[in-house]
């Protein structure tokens, strides 16, 4: 008999999983650690994983699914905690995957995360960006941001996600929280109708298009905070990726406003440890300065990752220098570092030094 959905969500907590994935012709898995973990011996077939997550959602959700074949929500189960879902076809089949989201927002530091990104808390105005690939621990660092900003200064924070993820309380700012498709028909319309609604900080959970990208940049212009995810793998890609989708008659006005306005880049990545016990944050930090803020002016992007190796005194720091500090402190192999490195010479094996040849002199 298969279990209910709750049983493998239960289960994929108590393992310390982050996330559970239901598939069509193969057994639940866990992913923990970084790595998957069957939770049962026997594959699901496609009817078993269709309703084992159709019964998780309300009629409007099902009909969404019907419609768009995709489906982002949100999932409270009582007991266990809270999920993140995405549902999706493939193959014909109704598959999902679940995120676990606790209840408890960690602190920054809790995180890993170096004393700069308090600085970038405090920030009036502007634009910050938190980049990774997924599962890289963006969502958790943009809430442990929203919580330090509403706990240290008064003000309204607007948040736009899709879905929500964190609750977050009340604390010496407000917080009004809009997810699209409950309270809102799109990213663009609730960030357009937010600076009528006497925002200081603005949280958009990803910048996915043209539209969401103008109006953020607009927003940084006028006065806001704005803090937005962003599926970028560095700091200069991350850049580019903003100017790119736009035409390129466009690009040179979004350039000179975004060298204006850009506060600060976090990106990161979620490594495993090299003890085994979970996974280790390393960032890559661009907190531009005026050096930087030309680079991005003219486009020579390749001049970027140089000016932050040497910009540590305003929070600047590489990937490389990253991996680097964990590595030498024993935190993750050299396998690991290599593998995420940009320059993955420094983490490269040395070989070994050659035999010397016998000489006829000391046989």
């Amino acid at each position: 008999m298969p279990r209910e959905i709750t049983e493998y969500l239960r289960d994929t907590i108590a393992r310390g999983g982050s996330d559970l994935h239901l598939s069509a012709w193969a057994p639940a898995c866990a992913r923990v650690s970084g790595s998957l973990v069957s939770l049962d011996e026997q594959p699901l077939d496609s009817s078993t994983v269709r309703n084992l997550i159709i019964d998780t959602l309300s009629e409007a959700q099902r009909a969404r699914l019907e419609e768009d074949m995709e489906l982002d929500y949100a999932l409270q189960v009582e007991g266990v905690g809270r999920f993140r879902g995405n549902v999706y076809m493939a193959r014909g089949n109704t598959e999902a995957a679940f995120r676990f989201i606790s209840d408890e927002i960690p602190d920054l530091e809790a995180l890993g995360h170096p004393p700069v990104i308090n600085d970038f808390c405090g920030i009036r105005a502007g634009l910050v960006l938190v980049t990774g690939i997924t599962g890289s621990g963006k969502s958790t660092t943009l809430a442990s941001m929203v919580k330090r900003i509403s706990d240290t200064r008064s003000g309204v924070i607007i948040t736009m996600e899709d879905p929500i993820e964190y609750i977050y309380q009340h604390s010496a700012c407000l917080i009004k929280q809009r997810e699209v498709g409950g309270d809102t028909r799109s990213f663009p319309k609730a960030l357009r109708q937010s600076l009528r609604q006497d925002p200081d900080v603005i949280v958009i959970s990803e910048l996915r298009d043209l539209e969401t990208i103008q109006i953020a940049i607009t927003a940084a212009e006028t006065g806001h905070l704005v803090l937005a995810t962003l599926h970028t793998s560095d700091a200069p890609q991350s850049i580019d990726r903003l100017v790119d989708i736009f035409p390129p008659e466009q690009q040179p006005q979004i350039i000179t406003q975004l060298a204006a306005v850009l506060e600060g880049i976090i990106t990161q990545r979620l490594l495993a440890r090299a003890d085994g016990e979970g996974r280790i944050l390393a960032t890559e930090i661009l907190r531009p300065n005026y050096a930087i803020r030309t680079c991005i002016r003219e486009r020579k992007m390749e001049q970027v990752v140089g000016l932050m190796e040497i910009g540590a005194k305003e929070g600047n720091r590489t990937i490389d220098q990253s991996l680097t500090e964990l590595y030498e402190a024993g935190l993750i192999t050299r396998e690991e570092a290599f593998f995420n490195a940009r320059e993955r010479a420094l983490f490269a094996e040395k070989p070994k030094a050659a035999a010397k040849p016998k000489s006829i002199w000391n046989t």
